[in-house]
């Protein structure tokens, strides 16, 4: 009589993985101090600035990675040296071989960040920590779908130039107006929407839903990307899923602020 496995046998082997879910790696973070290289207005309120110095090291896997940078704010703290803030930033391109870093600052509402870039000059130093992690989303989708606002571009810039010939995305990105927008590198079939707010304040616009119900899809599975402020990037993610047949799965919504509150990052997965 031959043997055979247990009829329970199959309930306890492991699911099966999805080649194209994301996956997370941990990195040993340290501070760093670089210097201004250069700085660069892209668009009528944004700049990137390029960092160089001590860059041994540094890894960053993920196109919506986040690195600390940290900014006085103008009080000194009871040893006599300036009080430090700290900020979460996109490293929008890190090249090693020129050992460069580039970080792209969207110019808004004062803050230390927004004061530091607005005065920042080539020689400059800057503090920088990270990233702890990155979050790799893979390419292999039959296309990509990537909205936020401005806080959000240096990551979809990213994206755009990382993703490999032949690949389709669908980028829609709300600025004030059409002296915000910025150029995007890529080799690609990007195509790129641009919503307006308009004058209308930054974070009380419906500009990104309303252009959502506007547009008409690829087909085939596509990953969706969504930032900016946390609301805002909470109601898109529900409009995906309810009206676009977004899969859960694949789709990450961060909240990158929110109005009212500072050094906010909030992730929407449920």
């Amino acid at each position: 009589m031959s043997s055979s496995a247990p009829a329970h046998a199959l309930d306890t082997a492991p699911p099966a993985l999805d080649p194209r879910a994301p996956r997370r790696v941990r990195h040993q973070p340290r501070r760093r101090t670089l210097t201004i290289k250069q700085i660069e207005r892209i668009a009528a309120h944004m700049i990137r600035v390029t960092l160089t110095g001590d860059l041994e090291g540094f890894i960053s896997l993920g196109f919506d990675d986040h690195i600390k940078l940290f900014f006085p704010d103008g009080t000194i703290d009871a040893a006599g040296a300036p009080t430090m803030l700290s900020r979460d930033f996109t490293p929008r391109r890190h090249d090693a071989a020129a050992n460069i870093l580039e970080i792209d600052f969207a110019l808004h509402d004062a803050g230390p960040a927004t004061r530091w870039a607005a005065q920042a000059k080539p020689g400059d130093t800057l503090n920088v920590g990270g990233p702890r992690g990155s979050f790799i989303i893979p390419t292999d989708f039959d296309w990509h779908l990537l909205i936020s606002d401005e806080t959000g571009l240096p990551a979809i810039s990213r994206r755009l130039a990382e993703l490999p010939p032949g690949a389709r995305a669908l980028v829609i990105a709300e600025v004030d107006g059409p002296t915000d927008e910025i150029a995007f590198a890529t080799k690609a079939d990007a195509n790129v929407v641009w919503a307006h707010r308009n004058g209308a304040a930054a974070g009380a616009s419906d500009v990104l839903a309303q252009t959502l119900k506007t547009m008409k899809f690829p087909s085939g599975d596509y990953y969706a990307w969504v930032a900016g402020e946390s609301l805002i990037a909470k109601a898109l993610r529900a409009q995906l899923i309810a009206d676009h047949g977004a899969n859960p799965k694949w789709m990450r919504a961060a909240g990158y602020w929110r109005r009212g509150a500072v050094a906010i990052h909030d992730v929407f997965e449920n």
